[in-house]
């Protein structure tokens, strides 16, 4: 029998609605490399190699008729890699912001529920001869630790690259209807309550399942105090459209990591100060009231996992259960940058001191996650719980801090899309890789028509905060 989704994984796909696609995405940019250097025929040979190292990514959802039972997971036998793997180019002269806005639309599209639920796009005509590659990965993909993104295994540590897998895949024929049902059947009689949930989720009950993993989430959530008090009313909880804004920001880690010299914080912390100062400037710059007791709350998922644990090549060293979830209120009213940092960095300890911080084995009950896929980890919780606890999700990955390579390409940066929840305007994700910290800002077009904005004050809050610490 083919393997079923878990009742988190099938969550997603019966409360992706046309306003919030629950997939999460990436966008890496290459220098070009040797003779015609990275194109469409490389990128799709190179995942034709590599396809096998994750089987998930050819298999598509199939559902149990009458929704007697959660879908299964089946192999496509008209898989098609041209159709996921595809092609686009940008007009001349292929700045970034043209980048960004091709991002936010094909962002904005959900994907085929009737095919394998990933995409990937090779993006040619970038200015400095550059190329991106941008994917989109379905949450219901991301099964818990084991499973791995298919961006990761495309990347080598050197540019020659390893050498491909042979093999002749075969699909298995999909499972008839009857041999589902009767599957089913045998299910609801060794659980004869969760017949009735799965009925009621695919139906389009959609505020139950909410509720449902509201309640698992509500348990993490109670682990922290801030939880206890709604979160600030700000301009970034509205009602969202189906269209999204894309910006990003690029920024030094040796910054970050002077300044955790300076005073004695994490990377971390002084990431989370440098974004509220961001979204300081960013509301005074709307011309918002900024008292000196505001704060907006950021649900910030993060690994804590140290430098030493960076892993030694592009597909080794899980996160393994090394992770952990915090509510902290970012203090975007106070107008010192190094006020700010130990408001933060006090926030961060004593979370972590009392306890107040999520394990992973919760996280991963809760949630599930992968190396590079953890800023869907997030999404995944705040899809579930009320936007009255927290105003935005900031997702800080830690990258490896060596180049990697896509069919003898370099890869420059690596900025992620994390995808918005309902009600919440506005997603960042950041992510360390060789030396850089890159940020995506993933917003609403409504009600972020500004986030480009929000994004070029990264560079002057991190500015900012360099020059009080010295």
């Amino acid at each position: 029998m083919p393997p079923r989704l878990t009742a988190l994984d099938a969550s997603f796909l019966y409360l992706e609605q046309t306003t919030t696609p629950m997939h999460v995405g990436g966008v890496a940019v290459f220098k070009r490399a040797g003779k015609g250097g990275l194109d469409y025929e490389k990128l799709v040979g190179l995942v034709e190699q590599r396809i096998s190292l994750v089987p998930r990514y050819r298999q598509k959802v199939k559902h149990v008729p009458g929704n007697l039972a959660r879908p299964v997971w089946v192999d496509d036998t008209e898989f098609d890699v041209a159709y996921h793997v595809r092609r686009s180019a940008l007009p001349r002269p292929g700045t970034d912001e043209q980048l960004c806005e091709l991002v936010a639309r094909l962002m904005s599209r959900p994907l085929d529920h009737t095919r394998p639920l990933w995409e990937m796009y090779l993006v040619e005509g970038l200015e400095k001869n550059r190329v991106a590659v941008v994917t989109k990965t379905h949450q219901a993909m991301v099964d818990g630790i084991s499973a791995i993104d298919l961006s990761q295994v495309i990347l080598d540590v050197s540019p020659d690259a390893r050498p491909g897998v042979e093999e002749v895949w075969m699909p298995r024929p999909e499972p008839s209807d009857l041999r589902l049902i009767a599957e089913a059947v045998g299910d609801a009689v060794a659980r004869p309550g969760e017949i009735v949930d799965n009925v009621r989720a695919a139906t389009g009950d959609a505020v139950a399942t909410a509720t449902k993993l509201a309640g698992m989430a509500g348990k993490l959530l109670t682990m922290a105090r801030t939880a206890s008090r709604p979160a600030p009313g700000t301009p970034l909880n509205v009602h969202i459209s189906t269209q999204r804004r894309f910006a990003i920001a690029r920024t030094d880690l040796e910054a970050y990591r002077r300044i955790r010299a300076a005073h004695g914080c994490t990377v971390n912390d002084a990431v989370l100060s440098v974004v509220s100062g961001a979204l300081r400037n960013w509301l005074l710059s709307r011309g918002e009231p900024v008292t000196s007791g505001a704060s907006v709350r950021a649900m910030v998922p993060m690994s804590v996992r140290g430098e030493a644990d960076v892993p030694s090549s592009a597909t080794s060293g899980s996160l393994g259960n090394r992770v952990s979830s915090f509510l902290v209120d970012l203090p975007v009213g106070e107008p010192s940058p190094v006020v700010r940092l130990h408001h933060v960095t006090h926030a961060m300890r004593e979370h972590t001191s009392t306890g107040r911080n999520v394990g992973a084995d919760t996280l991963v009950r809760i949630g599930g996650f992968a190396p590079p896929t953890l800023h869907a980890l997030g999404a995944r919780a705040a899809s579930g719980i009320s936007r009255r606890i927290f105003n935005l999700v900031v997702t800080n990955v830690p990258g490896p801090q060596f180049p990697l390579y896509a069919a003898g390409a370099r890869m420059l940066e690596m900025f992620p899309v994390v995808p918005l929840a309902k009600g919440q305007a506005l997603a960042i994700g950041l992510t360390s890789y060789d030396g850089g910290v890159y940020y995506g800002f993933n917003g609403d077009r409504d009600g972020m028509p500004d986030v480009d904005v929000l994004a070029g004050l990264v560079d002057e809050a991190l500015d900012e905060l360099l020059a009080a610490s010295r």
